[in-house]
């Protein structure tokens, strides 16, 4: 069985020397991993595309539910992770939860991946 990793904040963007830098510290080996954890989902990867393509920025879950033929709750799991790992932020609406991609912290994790990345 795989060991699970410790539950930490990681809702903040990672900020840390880029890997390509030289020996990365365990905190910020572990940071990274989080982030790239939330991601390692083909259902996930679909929910960050949909919303990077999305016209308004922005996506109702039953639109995204919809859109990968996946129930709501499926949907709102898969949200929830992404959210705790700062990907993705989500707003209240009256009767709708609106979500859109933290696109700082993304590019914060592209930096710590590939120092010519965001150039």
């Amino acid at each position: 069985m795989p060991k699970t990793l410790p539950v930490i904040d990681i809702s903040a963007p990672v900020c840390c020397a880029p890997v390509a830098a030289g020996p990365i510290g365990d905190d910020d080996a572990l940071a990274v991993a989080l982030r790239l954890k939330a991601l390692a989902d083909p259902a996930r990867v679909k929910i960050m595309s949909l919303l990077f393509s999305s016209s308004t920025g922005e996506e109702v879950s039953g639109d995204l539910a919809a859109a990968l033929n996946l129930s709501d709750g499926t949907v709102s799991h898969h949200l929830t992770q992404l959210r705790k790992a700062g990907l993705v932020t989500s707003e209240r609406r009256g009767m709708h939860v609106f979500h859109r991609v933290h696109t700082k912290a993304l590019q914060a994790l592209c930096a710590v991946l590939s120092p010519d990345c965001c150039t």
